[in-house]
Protein backbone atom coordinates (compact mmCIF):
# COMPACT_ATOMS: atom_id res chain seq x y z
CA UNK A 1 0.00 0.00 0.00
CA UNK A 2 1.50 3.29 -1.17
CA UNK A 3 2.02 6.27 1.74
CA UNK A 4 -1.00 8.11 0.74
CA UNK A 5 -3.65 6.06 0.83
CA UNK A 6 -2.61 5.54 4.62
CA UNK A 7 -4.96 7.30 6.93
CA UNK A 8 -3.54 8.15 10.06
CA UNK A 9 -5.84 8.48 13.63
CA UNK A 10 -4.23 12.19 13.79
CA UNK A 11 -5.87 13.04 10.39
CA UNK A 12 -9.06 11.46 12.12
CA UNK A 13 -8.99 13.89 14.82
CA UNK A 14 -9.45 10.39 16.74
CA UNK A 15 -8.21 12.19 20.56
CA UNK A 16 -9.43 10.77 23.86
CA UNK A 17 -8.33 13.76 25.63
CA UNK A 18 -11.00 15.03 28.11
CA UNK A 19 -10.12 18.58 26.50
CA UNK A 20 -11.99 17.16 23.14
CA UNK A 21 -14.18 20.41 22.17
CA UNK A 22 -17.64 19.83 20.97
CA UNK A 23 -16.53 21.09 17.86
CA UNK A 24 -13.51 18.91 17.13
CA UNK A 25 -16.26 15.52 18.57
CA UNK A 26 -18.02 17.39 15.26
CA UNK A 27 -15.40 17.38 12.90
CA UNK A 28 -14.29 13.73 13.68
CA UNK A 29 -17.90 12.44 13.44
CA UNK A 30 -18.08 14.45 9.50
CA UNK A 31 -15.11 13.36 8.22
CA UNK A 32 -15.05 9.54 9.59
CA UNK A 33 -18.99 9.27 8.41
CA UNK A 34 -16.78 10.13 4.46
CA UNK A 35 -14.55 7.29 5.09
CA UNK A 36 -17.41 4.56 6.17
CA UNK A 37 -20.58 6.01 3.70
CA UNK A 38 -19.95 3.41 1.34
CA UNK A 39 -20.31 0.68 3.15
CA UNK A 40 -23.79 1.50 3.71
CA UNK A 41 -26.03 -0.10 0.59
CA UNK A 42 -29.00 0.88 -1.10
CA UNK A 43 -30.74 -1.92 -0.32
CA UNK A 44 -29.60 -2.43 3.21
CA UNK A 45 -32.33 -3.99 5.97
CA UNK A 46 -34.43 -1.31 7.67
CA UNK A 47 -33.09 1.79 8.17
CA UNK A 48 -29.10 1.95 8.20
CA UNK A 49 -29.17 5.59 9.96
CA UNK A 50 -29.92 9.41 9.44
CA UNK A 51 -28.30 10.18 6.30
CA UNK A 52 -27.74 13.85 5.50
CA UNK A 53 -27.72 14.69 1.85
CA UNK A 54 -23.91 15.23 2.24
CA UNK A 55 -22.94 11.76 3.63
CA UNK A 56 -22.99 12.57 7.03
CA UNK A 57 -24.02 10.68 9.61
CA UNK A 58 -25.61 13.11 12.28
CA UNK A 59 -22.45 15.24 12.86
CA UNK A 60 -25.58 17.61 14.80
CA UNK A 61 -26.81 14.70 16.91
CA UNK A 62 -26.26 15.98 20.63
CA UNK A 63 -26.44 12.10 21.65
CA UNK A 64 -23.71 11.26 19.63
CA UNK A 65 -21.33 14.59 19.49
CA UNK A 66 -21.97 15.54 22.88
CA UNK A 67 -20.30 13.34 26.26
CA UNK A 68 -23.72 11.42 27.81
CA UNK A 69 -23.80 11.59 32.02
CA UNK A 70 -23.21 7.94 31.93
CA UNK A 71 -19.99 7.95 30.31
CA UNK A 72 -18.75 11.03 32.58
CA UNK A 73 -19.83 9.40 36.02
CA UNK A 74 -19.53 6.22 37.91
CA UNK A 75 -21.69 3.92 37.42
CA UNK A 76 -23.53 2.01 40.81
CA UNK A 77 -22.10 -0.74 42.32
CA UNK A 78 -22.42 -4.23 41.32
CA UNK A 79 -23.45 -5.45 44.60
CA UNK A 80 -25.98 -3.13 45.20
CA UNK A 81 -28.30 -6.05 43.28
CA UNK A 82 -26.69 -9.44 43.55
CA UNK A 83 -29.29 -11.10 41.93
CA UNK A 84 -29.31 -8.68 39.03
CA UNK A 85 -32.06 -6.92 37.33
CA UNK A 86 -32.72 -5.86 34.32
CA UNK A 87 -32.55 -2.20 32.92
CA UNK A 88 -35.65 0.13 34.39
CA UNK A 89 -35.78 1.26 30.72
CA UNK A 90 -37.17 -2.10 30.43
CA UNK A 91 -39.84 -1.74 32.77
CA UNK A 92 -42.49 -2.45 30.47
CA UNK A 93 -41.39 -6.02 29.64
CA UNK A 94 -43.66 -7.86 32.31
CA UNK A 95 -45.76 -11.00 32.29
CA UNK A 96 -49.38 -9.30 32.59
CA UNK A 97 -52.95 -10.54 34.06
CA UNK A 98 -56.69 -9.71 33.47
CA UNK A 99 -59.79 -10.95 35.55
CA UNK A 100 -60.81 -12.24 32.02
CA UNK A 101 -58.23 -14.98 32.53
CA UNK A 102 -59.11 -15.58 36.55
CA UNK A 103 -61.44 -18.07 37.66
CA UNK A 104 -64.38 -15.20 38.57
CA UNK A 105 -61.64 -12.48 38.95
CA UNK A 106 -59.78 -14.82 41.65
CA UNK A 107 -56.08 -13.55 41.39
CA UNK A 108 -55.52 -17.09 42.86
CA UNK A 109 -56.89 -18.94 40.65
CA UNK A 110 -55.39 -17.28 37.79
CA UNK A 111 -53.08 -16.51 34.73
CA UNK A 112 -50.71 -14.54 34.03
CA UNK A 113 -48.93 -14.32 30.24
CA UNK A 114 -45.72 -13.64 28.46
CA UNK A 115 -44.70 -10.85 26.62
CA UNK A 116 -44.20 -12.65 23.47
CA UNK A 117 -43.79 -9.15 21.62
CA UNK A 118 -40.77 -8.32 23.68
CA UNK A 119 -38.34 -12.09 23.52
CA UNK A 120 -35.39 -12.37 21.53
CA UNK A 121 -34.62 -16.12 20.36
CA UNK A 122 -36.57 -18.73 21.81
CA UNK A 123 -34.99 -18.83 25.37
CA UNK A 124 -38.49 -17.72 28.18
CA UNK A 125 -36.84 -15.59 31.23
CA UNK A 126 -37.94 -16.88 34.21
CA UNK A 127 -39.09 -14.00 35.41
CA UNK A 128 -41.15 -14.08 32.19
CA UNK A 129 -42.67 -17.37 32.20
CA UNK A 130 -46.10 -17.48 32.29
CA UNK A 131 -47.92 -18.74 34.78
CA UNK A 132 -51.01 -20.50 35.57
CA UNK A 133 -52.39 -20.79 39.41
CA UNK A 134 -55.29 -22.08 41.04
CA UNK A 135 -54.61 -21.51 45.02
CA UNK A 136 -52.07 -18.68 44.57
CA UNK A 137 -48.34 -19.37 44.70
CA UNK A 138 -47.00 -22.43 46.98
CA UNK A 139 -44.65 -21.38 49.81
CA UNK A 140 -42.78 -24.87 50.42
CA UNK A 141 -39.41 -25.68 52.22
CA UNK A 142 -37.50 -27.50 49.85
CA UNK A 143 -35.82 -29.38 53.15
CA UNK A 144 -39.50 -30.52 54.18
CA UNK A 145 -40.71 -31.48 51.19
CA UNK A 146 -41.25 -35.43 50.02
CA UNK A 147 -42.28 -37.19 47.22
CA UNK A 148 -44.18 -40.09 47.56
CA UNK A 149 -44.42 -42.94 44.54
CA UNK A 150 -46.80 -46.13 45.52
CA UNK A 151 -49.81 -47.83 44.23
CA UNK A 152 -48.62 -50.66 41.78
CA UNK A 153 -45.45 -50.70 42.32
CA UNK A 154 -42.60 -53.11 43.97
CA UNK A 155 -40.78 -50.80 46.28
CA UNK A 156 -43.17 -47.80 46.95
CA UNK A 157 -40.63 -44.90 48.17
CA UNK A 158 -40.80 -41.63 49.25
CA UNK A 159 -37.93 -39.14 48.36
CA UNK A 160 -36.67 -35.81 49.26
CA UNK A 161 -35.51 -33.03 47.33
CA UNK A 162 -31.77 -33.84 47.76
CA UNK A 163 -32.71 -37.85 46.97
CA UNK A 164 -34.16 -36.77 43.65
CA UNK A 165 -30.94 -34.78 43.14
CA UNK A 166 -28.81 -37.27 43.50
CA UNK A 167 -30.13 -39.07 40.28
CA UNK A 168 -28.24 -38.05 36.90
CA UNK A 169 -29.17 -35.00 35.86
CA UNK A 170 -30.70 -34.05 32.27
CA UNK A 171 -31.03 -30.71 30.27
CA UNK A 172 -33.65 -30.44 27.70
CA UNK A 173 -35.13 -27.31 25.98
CA UNK A 174 -39.18 -27.52 25.61
CA UNK A 175 -41.79 -25.28 25.51
CA UNK A 176 -44.85 -24.91 28.26
CA UNK A 177 -48.38 -24.13 26.70
CA UNK A 178 -52.26 -24.02 28.52
CA UNK A 179 -54.10 -25.98 26.58
CA UNK A 180 -56.31 -22.60 26.84
CA UNK A 181 -53.94 -20.79 24.74
CA UNK A 182 -56.04 -18.47 22.66
CA UNK A 183 -59.11 -19.57 24.28
CA UNK A 184 -61.03 -16.06 24.01
CA UNK A 185 -60.02 -15.89 20.45
CA UNK A 186 -62.32 -18.76 19.29
CA UNK A 187 -65.17 -17.18 18.42
CA UNK A 188 -63.65 -13.39 17.58
CA UNK A 189 -61.29 -11.35 18.66
CA UNK A 190 -60.98 -10.23 22.11
CA UNK A 191 -57.69 -8.68 22.70
CA UNK A 192 -56.10 -6.21 20.08
CA UNK A 193 -52.47 -7.92 22.15
CA UNK A 194 -50.43 -10.68 21.01
CA UNK A 195 -49.17 -11.25 24.86
CA UNK A 196 -53.03 -11.59 25.53
CA UNK A 197 -53.36 -13.61 22.27
CA UNK A 198 -51.16 -15.78 22.72
CA UNK A 199 -49.21 -15.55 26.14
CA UNK A 200 -50.02 -18.55 27.67
CA UNK A 201 -46.82 -20.16 26.91
CA UNK A 202 -43.25 -19.54 27.29
CA UNK A 203 -39.95 -21.76 27.16
CA UNK A 204 -36.99 -22.68 28.82
CA UNK A 205 -33.79 -24.97 29.17
CA UNK A 206 -35.55 -27.71 32.12
CA UNK A 207 -32.95 -29.71 34.35
CA UNK A 208 -33.95 -32.64 36.33
CA UNK A 209 -33.97 -36.37 36.01
CA UNK A 210 -35.47 -38.66 33.94
CA UNK A 211 -38.82 -39.92 35.71
CA UNK A 212 -38.45 -43.42 34.14
CA UNK A 213 -34.81 -43.52 35.73
CA UNK A 214 -36.24 -43.68 39.47
CA UNK A 215 -38.87 -45.79 38.27
CA UNK A 216 -36.05 -48.32 37.90
CA UNK A 217 -35.60 -48.40 41.44
CA UNK A 218 -38.96 -48.91 42.33
CA UNK A 219 -40.50 -51.24 40.18
CA UNK A 220 -43.19 -50.44 37.93
CA UNK A 221 -46.62 -52.84 37.70
CA UNK A 222 -46.32 -53.91 34.18
CA UNK A 223 -50.66 -53.94 34.30
CA UNK A 224 -50.47 -50.44 35.51
CA UNK A 225 -51.45 -48.41 32.41
CA UNK A 226 -51.84 -45.02 34.51
CA UNK A 227 -50.05 -42.70 36.76
CA UNK A 228 -52.15 -39.88 39.50
CA UNK A 229 -49.46 -36.71 39.11
CA UNK A 230 -50.78 -34.28 42.92
CA UNK A 231 -49.30 -31.44 44.00
CA UNK A 232 -48.76 -30.09 47.21
CA UNK A 233 -49.84 -26.73 47.14
CA UNK A 234 -53.42 -26.12 48.79
CA UNK A 235 -55.56 -26.86 45.12
CA UNK A 236 -53.77 -30.61 45.05
CA UNK A 237 -53.59 -29.97 41.50
CA UNK A 238 -54.16 -33.42 40.24
CA UNK A 239 -53.76 -34.78 36.57
CA UNK A 240 -53.69 -38.64 35.05
CA UNK A 241 -51.07 -39.69 32.51
CA UNK A 242 -50.39 -42.55 30.65
CA UNK A 243 -48.05 -44.15 31.31
CA UNK A 244 -46.00 -44.61 28.17
CA UNK A 245 -45.64 -41.25 28.51
CA UNK A 246 -44.34 -41.10 31.99
CA UNK A 247 -41.86 -44.34 30.50
CA UNK A 248 -40.76 -42.02 27.44
CA UNK A 249 -39.65 -38.52 28.11
CA UNK A 250 -40.90 -37.25 31.65
CA UNK A 251 -38.69 -35.72 33.99
CA UNK A 252 -38.61 -34.38 37.32
CA UNK A 253 -37.54 -30.83 36.65
CA UNK A 254 -35.71 -28.88 39.82
CA UNK A 255 -34.09 -26.02 37.81
CA UNK A 256 -34.79 -23.69 34.73
CA UNK A 257 -32.60 -21.93 32.83
CA UNK A 258 -29.58 -23.15 34.93
CA UNK A 259 -31.44 -21.56 38.35
CA UNK A 260 -33.79 -23.15 40.60
CA UNK A 261 -37.30 -23.07 39.57
CA UNK A 262 -39.02 -20.27 40.33
CA UNK A 263 -41.64 -21.11 43.72
CA UNK A 264 -44.63 -20.06 40.62
CA UNK A 265 -43.19 -22.88 38.44
CA UNK A 266 -43.59 -25.48 40.93
CA UNK A 267 -40.22 -24.75 43.32
CA UNK A 268 -38.81 -27.26 44.54
CA UNK A 269 -39.77 -29.58 41.99
CA UNK A 270 -42.52 -30.26 39.34
CA UNK A 271 -43.66 -32.29 36.73
CA UNK A 272 -42.99 -32.08 33.03
CA UNK A 273 -44.39 -33.77 30.11
CA UNK A 274 -42.62 -32.02 26.89
CA UNK A 275 -45.44 -31.38 24.09
CA UNK A 276 -48.40 -31.73 26.15
CA UNK A 277 -50.95 -29.54 28.08
CA UNK A 278 -48.73 -28.05 30.75
CA UNK A 279 -51.33 -27.98 33.29
CA UNK A 280 -50.44 -31.83 33.37
CA UNK A 281 -46.92 -30.68 34.10
CA UNK A 282 -47.54 -30.79 37.89
CA UNK A 283 -46.22 -27.94 39.77
CA UNK A 284 -44.90 -28.33 43.68
CA UNK A 285 -45.18 -32.50 42.76
CA UNK A 286 -45.86 -34.45 45.84
CA UNK A 287 -47.15 -37.82 45.13
CA UNK A 288 -47.30 -40.07 42.01
CA UNK A 289 -49.73 -42.98 42.20
CA UNK A 290 -49.77 -46.01 39.77
CA UNK A 291 -52.87 -47.73 39.00
CA UNK A 292 -54.88 -49.47 35.77
CA UNK A 293 -57.53 -47.24 35.76
CA UNK A 294 -57.26 -43.48 34.94
CA UNK A 295 -58.54 -41.52 38.69
CA UNK A 296 -61.36 -38.81 36.44
CA UNK A 297 -59.70 -36.05 39.03
CA UNK A 298 -61.69 -32.68 39.20
CA UNK A 299 -59.21 -31.16 36.35
CA UNK A 300 -60.16 -33.64 33.93
CA UNK A 301 -63.75 -33.90 34.08
CA UNK A 302 -64.91 -30.51 35.27
CA UNK A 303 -62.29 -28.79 32.96
CA UNK A 304 -59.87 -29.49 30.15
CA UNK A 305 -62.49 -31.70 28.14
CA UNK A 306 -63.78 -30.53 24.54
CA UNK A 307 -67.09 -30.49 23.91
CA UNK A 308 -67.87 -31.94 20.41
CA UNK A 309 -70.88 -30.55 18.26
CA UNK A 310 -72.46 -33.97 18.92
CA UNK A 311 -72.68 -33.33 22.84
CA UNK A 312 -70.03 -35.82 23.66
CA UNK A 313 -66.59 -34.91 25.48
CA UNK A 314 -62.82 -35.17 24.77
CA UNK A 315 -60.93 -36.45 27.80
CA UNK A 316 -57.24 -37.51 27.37
CA UNK A 317 -56.19 -35.69 24.64
CA UNK A 318 -53.03 -34.96 25.83
CA UNK A 319 -50.51 -33.31 22.75
CA UNK A 320 -50.22 -29.53 21.61
CA UNK A 321 -51.08 -29.20 17.96
CA UNK A 322 -48.93 -27.57 15.63
CA UNK A 323 -49.26 -23.85 16.23
CA UNK A 324 -47.58 -20.77 14.89
CA UNK A 325 -47.91 -16.76 15.34
CA UNK A 326 -46.47 -13.65 13.87
CA UNK A 327 -44.70 -11.45 17.14
CA UNK A 328 -43.53 -8.78 14.56
CA UNK A 329 -44.89 -6.88 13.79
CA UNK A 330 -48.13 -7.20 16.34
CA UNK A 331 -50.46 -4.68 17.90
CA UNK A 332 -47.36 -3.72 20.74
CA UNK A 333 -45.03 -3.48 17.52
CA UNK A 334 -46.79 -1.79 14.80
CA UNK A 335 -45.07 -0.42 11.80
CA UNK A 336 -45.86 3.07 12.25
CA UNK A 337 -42.10 4.30 11.85
CA UNK A 338 -41.43 2.69 8.69
CA UNK A 339 -41.51 4.74 4.79
CA UNK A 340 -42.24 2.96 2.10
CA UNK A 341 -39.43 1.06 0.28
CA UNK A 342 -38.02 -0.11 3.79
CA UNK A 343 -37.02 -3.64 4.00
CA UNK A 344 -38.17 -5.16 7.51
CA UNK A 345 -38.29 -8.54 8.77
CA UNK A 346 -41.38 -9.89 9.91
CA UNK A 347 -40.81 -12.62 12.13
CA UNK A 348 -42.25 -15.35 14.87
CA UNK A 349 -43.06 -18.56 16.58
CA UNK A 350 -43.79 -21.76 15.34
CA UNK A 351 -44.26 -25.14 17.78
CA UNK A 352 -45.79 -28.02 17.98
CA UNK A 353 -46.26 -30.51 21.17
CA UNK A 354 -45.94 -33.49 18.63
CA UNK A 355 -42.64 -33.31 17.13
CA UNK A 356 -40.22 -30.63 15.07
CA UNK A 357 -41.48 -27.64 13.03
CA UNK A 358 -40.21 -28.62 9.77
CA UNK A 359 -42.15 -25.26 7.77
CA UNK A 360 -43.77 -21.74 8.50
CA UNK A 361 -45.86 -20.32 5.36
CA UNK A 362 -46.93 -16.96 5.38
CA UNK A 363 -49.67 -14.72 3.58
CA UNK A 364 -49.93 -11.47 3.05
CA UNK A 365 -53.81 -11.73 2.28
CA UNK A 366 -55.68 -13.58 4.99
CA UNK A 367 -54.77 -17.08 3.34
CA UNK A 368 -55.38 -16.77 0.03
CA UNK A 369 -51.61 -16.99 -1.19
CA UNK A 370 -48.83 -18.30 0.76
CA UNK A 371 -44.53 -17.99 0.67
CA UNK A 372 -42.64 -19.60 2.39
CA UNK A 373 -40.38 -18.24 5.45
CA UNK A 374 -37.16 -19.34 6.86
CA UNK A 375 -36.31 -21.01 9.33
CA UNK A 376 -34.11 -19.96 12.27
CA UNK A 377 -31.89 -20.54 14.84
CA UNK A 378 -31.85 -23.94 16.62
CA UNK A 379 -34.88 -25.88 15.48
CA UNK A 380 -35.88 -28.69 18.14
CA UNK A 381 -38.57 -30.93 18.76
CA UNK A 382 -41.30 -29.97 21.13
CA UNK A 383 -39.30 -26.46 21.51
CA UNK A 384 -40.54 -23.40 19.87
CA UNK A 385 -38.91 -21.82 16.42
CA UNK A 386 -38.03 -18.77 14.73
CA UNK A 387 -39.43 -18.22 11.58
CA UNK A 388 -39.12 -14.80 9.73
CA UNK A 389 -39.48 -13.31 6.15
CA UNK A 390 -37.74 -10.37 4.67
CA UNK A 391 -40.36 -7.76 2.94
CA UNK A 392 -40.36 -4.51 1.24
CA UNK A 393 -42.55 -2.53 3.06
CA UNK A 394 -45.23 -0.69 1.10
CA UNK A 395 -47.41 1.15 2.94
CA UNK A 396 -50.64 -0.68 1.75
CA UNK A 397 -53.04 -2.64 3.70
CA UNK A 398 -52.26 -6.08 4.45
CA UNK A 399 -54.00 -9.30 7.03
CA UNK A 400 -50.37 -11.24 8.28
CA UNK A 401 -50.93 -14.76 8.86
CA UNK A 402 -48.93 -17.88 9.69
CA UNK A 403 -49.21 -21.03 8.68
CA UNK A 404 -47.02 -24.15 10.37
CA UNK A 405 -46.49 -27.33 9.13
CA UNK A 406 -44.48 -30.28 11.87
CA UNK A 407 -42.93 -33.52 10.87
CA UNK A 408 -45.93 -35.67 11.20
CA UNK A 409 -47.07 -34.27 8.46
CA UNK A 410 -50.31 -31.79 10.59
CA UNK A 411 -50.01 -28.85 9.03
CA UNK A 412 -52.04 -26.06 11.24
CA UNK A 413 -55.47 -25.20 10.29
CA UNK A 414 -57.95 -22.22 9.24
CA UNK A 415 -60.55 -21.33 11.74
CA UNK A 416 -63.45 -23.14 9.72
CA UNK A 417 -61.11 -26.11 9.25
CA UNK A 418 -60.92 -26.21 13.03
CA UNK A 419 -64.38 -25.49 14.07
CA UNK A 420 -65.44 -28.43 11.40
CA UNK A 421 -63.93 -31.01 13.87
CA UNK A 422 -64.45 -29.66 17.12
CA UNK A 423 -67.44 -26.76 17.04
CA UNK A 424 -67.14 -23.87 18.71
CA UNK A 425 -68.08 -24.54 22.70
CA UNK A 426 -64.85 -25.97 23.44
CA UNK A 427 -62.17 -23.40 24.68
CA UNK A 428 -59.02 -26.02 24.56
CA UNK A 429 -56.39 -27.12 21.45
CA UNK A 430 -57.43 -23.91 19.40
CA UNK A 431 -54.64 -23.84 17.29
CA UNK A 432 -56.59 -22.49 14.16
CA UNK A 433 -54.17 -19.59 12.35
CA UNK A 434 -53.64 -16.00 13.54
CA UNK A 435 -53.83 -13.32 11.57
CA UNK A 436 -52.99 -9.50 12.12
CA UNK A 437 -54.69 -6.62 10.15
CA UNK A 438 -51.61 -3.97 8.87
CA UNK A 439 -53.38 -0.84 7.99
CA UNK A 440 -52.06 1.34 5.32
CA UNK A 441 -50.55 3.26 8.21
CA UNK A 442 -48.69 0.23 9.58
CA UNK A 443 -51.12 -0.07 12.19
CA UNK A 444 -51.65 -3.70 13.16
CA UNK A 445 -55.03 -4.63 14.92
CA UNK A 446 -55.90 -8.32 15.66
CA UNK A 447 -57.69 -10.16 12.54
CA UNK A 448 -60.26 -13.18 12.53
CA UNK A 449 -59.64 -14.72 9.39
CA UNK A 450 -62.29 -17.85 9.35
CA UNK A 451 -61.43 -19.52 6.03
Amino acid sequence: MKDADITSSNDLNLSLDKKTTKSSRRDFFRKAAAYSISAVAAGSILSPGKLLADGEICADDKMIVEEQPWATSLGYELNKHPYGIPSPYEHNVVRRTTPLLSSAGDMHAAISVTPLQDLNGIITPNGLFFTRTHNGVARIDPNKHRLMIHGMVKNPIVLTVEDIKKYPSESVIHFLECPSNGAPEWKAPQFDSLQFVKGMMSCTEWTGVRLKTILEDVGVDPKALWMLAEGGDGSSMSRTIPVEKVMDDAMIAYAMNGEALREEQGYPIRLLLPGWEANLSVKWLKRLKFGDKPWYAKEETSKYTTLLPTGKAIQHFYPLEVNSIITSPCPEKPWTDLKKGDIVEIEGLAWSGKGTITAVDISFDGGKNWVEAKLKGLVLPKAWTRFSYLYKYEGKELILSSRAVDDTGDVQPTINQEKSVIGVEGVYHRNSICSWYVTPKGEVHNAHMRS
